[in-house]
């Protein structure tokens, strides 16, 4: 039979020392809790549960931080809301004490993003010139060993991102305060419930103050930089790199339509969702242009592999007259043209800069 009394003293020496921020870990915490108190006679049955140990966390928050505590909650979840606005295109997903309410002083904002490259999400922590470091770190659980890339971000609050991989994004993670599905947040379902907690605040207003008129280009270019990590087969593709490729695509799009500024965009980015999703790299280009492209280049963009299809009589007859009635079937042709023979080993092309340079001095000759 378990200790009561013992139990109830290992909870409360674990939650001083999570509170002292002297352990980090319900496991370690209780273990080493359990050592200072039985001297070697605990039973596992003796241990309390990670909740038992949360709720007194949160008693020591309330002790000592009163309605600051409150105050400092709410300020974190509008900064997480910032945070994962600006990482947008890798689906974050606010999890932990900030989206519970479970907060105390010197908490940091927890948040999941999923990507198959850290150094994309890296470019974006970089372009808001935030320090950062990266922690790779390797953690044992039921016999196996499991891999966790975390960048800790410093801004007014400290964030912890976790990076997993893009095709996780669905993945159910267990809690482990309740063994259940933890508890996560998009940026829709942290909006709507932010709507509902603080109805006082105008999220319209917080959106503008965030990222007021933005320019595009810095985006496709943190877009285009992952993708020179990307290997392709060199059975389609024996140019090399996704990079590579898609500033040939570029080169030839450029010599067939120089002028045309959302055909070229649409050459030069049509790809850029193998540096985030590869499996699934037209959806994930899409989601991540969003609303920085024309409709017409996202046009070109969701049906470019559908344009190979059509060319190699492999789509399907509704799709075929589908497409056939599009005013912009002709040019979806030529861009699965300008895809195919950007595939040449050693063909000259330029600069990431000088390619997105050339489209912007486009769009401002045509705005003239």
């Amino acid at each position: 039979m378990a200790d009561l009394k013992l139990r109830q003293a290992i909870a409360h020496e674990a939650a001083r020392l999570m509170y002292d921020r002297v352990e980090s870990e319900y496991y370690t915490a209780k273990w080493k809790a359990a050592r200072r108190l039985s001297r070697g006679r605990c039973k596992p049955e003796d241990l309390p549960s990670n909740a038992e140990i949360r709720q007194l966390i949160q008693t020591f928050a309330h002790l000592h931080e009163g309605d600051r505590r409150t105050d400092n909650l709410k300020a974190m979840r509008f900064a997480a809301l910032r945070m994962m606005r600006e990482l947008r295109l890798f689906r974050p997903r606010l999890i932990g004490s900030v989206l519970t309410g479970h907060v105390r002083s010197g908490s940091d904002i927890d948040i999941h993003v999923f990507s198959d490259s850290t150094d994309a999400v890296v470019q974006i922590i970089e372009s808001l010139d935030l320090r950062y470091e990266i922690e790779r770190k390797t953690v044992r659980k039921d016999f196996e060993a499991r891999e966790y890339t975390h960048i800790h971000v410093t801004d007014r609050y400290e964030f912890e991102l976790t990076v997993y991989a893009a095709d996780l994004s669905r993945h159910v993670f267990r809690s482990s305060i309740t063994g259940g599905p933890i508890e996560r947040a998009s940026i829709g379902e942290l909006e709507k419930f932010l709507t509902t907690e603080y109805p006082e605040v105008d999220l319209e207003t917080l959106e503008t103050t965030c990222h007021g008129a933005q320019d595009p280009f810095p985006i496709f270019r943190l877009l285009l930089l992952p993708l020179e990590g990307v290997k392709q087969s060199a059975e389609y593709h024996p140019e090399g790199n996704a990079l590579y490729h898609s500033l040939q695509v570029f080169e030839q799009a450029r010599e067939a339509q120089p002028y045309d500024s959302e055909f070229l965009l649409a050459a030069l980015l049509h790809d850029v969702g193998k540096g985030i999703e590869p499996r699934n790299h037209v959806e994930a280009a899409l989601r991540s242009l969003s609303s920085h492209v024309t409709e017409r280049t996202a046009y070109l963009i969701r049906h470019h592999m559908d344009a190979h299809e059509y060319r190699d009589g492999t789509l399907p007859e509704r799709q075929r007259l589908k497409l056939q009635r599009s005013e912009d079937f002709d040019d979806l042709l030529l861009l699965a043209e300008c895809d195919r023979a950007g595939r040449q080993p050693g063909a000259v092309v330029c600069s990431i800069d000088e390619a997105l340079d050339y489209i912007r001095c486009l769009e401002r000759d045509n705005e003239g």
